[in-house]
């Protein structure tokens, strides 16, 4: 499988709160942070190092520093920017690019209505971020757009997926690396994942 489920404990503890349907906007956007910094240790964990010199207090010093591509963080709007910052967090230098899409509720399939990408992007290493991989549809089309540019580095940060979404993306494009905090039960009929989170976006911004 390409899905990498990080399920270290304190992953895990907090996703627990941020499955709870008690805990508050504020709390949920706190915790979608502090999950993705963690999820995103893990998943630039083979970033290609170089060595340097640097001056110490006590003279040069032989260190090292990330070496190769650049970075671009792609989240899908609207609710993948509230995992934005937990990546810029440790990666500040990264270029943000969105994605906008929604979801028709009757076709489950993705509408697009917004997209900027860096004019480097075929020589950046992207990285999509979406809360809830459910059916896939919107991350497939995240990641053809990015594939239609020239970009052929990709990988996929979110909470939680549904096992019908990842069989998806392995399916149509298996080189994608994609790490989660859980997978998930399935999806009910109407799309959603279960247990999931509910509305991440609405959950993010108070729009519930």
């Amino acid at each position: 499988m390409s899905l990498n489920v990080v399920a270290h404990p304190l992953i895990r503890h907090k996703l627990g709160l941020l499955r709870a349907s008690v805990t508050s906007t504020s709390k949920f956007r706190t915790l979608t942070r502090e999950i993705t910094n963690l999820l995103t240790y893990e998943a630039f964990r083979d970033l290609q190092m170089e060595a340097v010199t640097v001056q110490g207090w006590a003279g040069p010093v032989q260190a090292e520093k990330i070496a190769g591509k650049k970075v671009a963080v792609v989240p899908i709007l609207r609710a993948g920017m509230g995992m934005l910052q937990g990546v810029l967090d440790l990666i500040p230098s990264a270029r943000v690019n969105v994605v906008g899409l929604y979801r028709n509720e009757e076709t489950l399939e993705p509408v697009q209505y917004y997209q900027k990408f860096s004019a480097d992007i075929a020589d950046r290493l992207a990285v999509i971020l979406d809360p809830m991989l459910a059916t896939g549809n919107s991350l497939a089309a995240t990641i053809a757009l990015l594939k239609r540019d020239g970009c052929r580095d990709i990988r996929v940060i979110c909470m939680v997926a549904a096992p019908e979404g990842v069989r998806r993306i392995e399916r149509e494009h298996p080189e994608v690396e994609m790490f989660a905090a859980s997978l998930d039960e399935r999806l009910n009929d109407d799309g959603y994942i279960l247990p999931g989170l509910g509305d991440a976006g609405d959950r993010l911004f108070g729009t519930q």
